[in-house]
């Protein structure tokens, strides 16, 4: 008698779409085939157009709307790339509705020739609707949900379609120890360890002498938040990154300096507070305060918008989970 795990064993074919995608699967001895294998449990046989699943109907499933999904992606950008296969994989395992279409005409272009950038989540996607209807955006959540990527990728696309005339970076200085004024160097030498996050979104979307360009004739300003009060910030995307560092003078201070046609996104994660014990987080208070303010949207992003490595997602899934047992 067969026991009850070969029992619920099943095989599907599904279709290829085209010779080109086929040509993709197959390629480095099946390589991308075999990373689906690794991660559903799958058995999968590769002939010409189609593929034959072997596995319990749920891992099949599984297989069948992960190779779905990647044939759309390729569609889009006619190339995978391991990160999109890694991603592709994550997403649809802890939820088989997760269809890269619904996220195709939500497209950020950066300039004329450069690179589109998409939501990969239903987070991001409500992250990106936010952004194009308010003035105001804040995005709170843990790392690698996609905060910062995107408010950058809709900073650059304003600018370059000339919809702003300037971007201005900030994130609240938590100094450890020491003052930025007794560290040597000039102001852009004092603050850039601060700034490489937002740093390494920009050079991923544009080259750095591009970059330098924009620097030079002030399009784009990079500045610790001390350096906003005072000013009112017409013609602007202003982005304040790791707003949980920031005091509640400070938040207020940063939000009045918004001007006409200018767009303000609020990033940060309200669990890493680098603040003082017992000091109350600016952004902690903003979404207290103006949670009902017209014209201001609150995006919550959580563990299943997270778009790097897998792991990332399963440390944060699992200390939600270790915390939440602690009560």
């Amino acid at each position: 008698m067969e026991d009850s795990e070969s029992f619920q064993q099943s095989e599907l074919k599904v279709k290829l779409p085209n010779r080109s995608f086929q040509e993709l699967l197959y390629a480095n001895s099946d390589r991308i085939i075999h990373h689906i294998e690794r991660e559903t449990g799958l058995e999968i046989g590769g002939r010409d157009s189609h593929l034959t699943l072997k596995g319990t109907p749920q891992e099949i499933e599984e297989g069948r709307i992960i190779i779905n999904n990647l044939g759309s992606l390729y569609g889009e950008k006619n190339s995978i790339a391991e990160k999109d296969v890694s991603l592709i994989i994550s997403k649809v395992k802890n939820d088989l509705t997760y269809n890269v279409e619904d996220f195709k005409k939500k497209q950020i272009p950066i300039g004329t020739n450069g690179k589109v950038i998409s939501p990969k989540s239903a987070g991001q996607a409500s992250y990106y609707d936010a952004i194009k209807q308010n003035d105001m955006v804040f995005a709170i959540g843990p790392a690698g949900t996609g905060k910062t990527y995107l408010a950058m990728a809709f900073a650059l696309n304003y600018l370059m379609a000339e919809n702003i005339s300037r971007i201005i970076l900030t994130r609240p200085v938590v100094e450890a120890g020491e003052s930025l004024g007794y560290l040597p160097g000039d102001l852009e030498q004092k603050v850039n360890p601060y700034f490489r996050p937002l740093y390494d979104a920009i050079y991923d979307m544009i080259p750095y002498i591009v970059f330098k360009k924009y620097v030079e004739r002030g399009a784009i300003e990079v500045a610790p938040l001390a350096y906003m009060r005072g000013r009112t910030l017409h013609d602007s995307f202003i982005i304040l990154d790791e707003a949980q560092n920031t005091t509640r003078g400070q938040m207020l201070m940063f939000l009045t300096r918004i001007g006409f046609n200018s767009k303000t996104i609020v990033t940060g994660d309200v669990t890493q507070s680098d603040l003082p014990k017992g000091r109350e987080s600016g952004l902690h208070s903003a979404v207290k305060v103006l949670k009902h303010v017209n014209g201001i949207s609150f995006i919550q992003l959580g563990p299943a918008d997270v778009v790097r490595h897998p792991l990332v997602e399963r440390i944060i899934r699992a200390f939600e989970d270790h915390d939440r047992k602690k009560g």
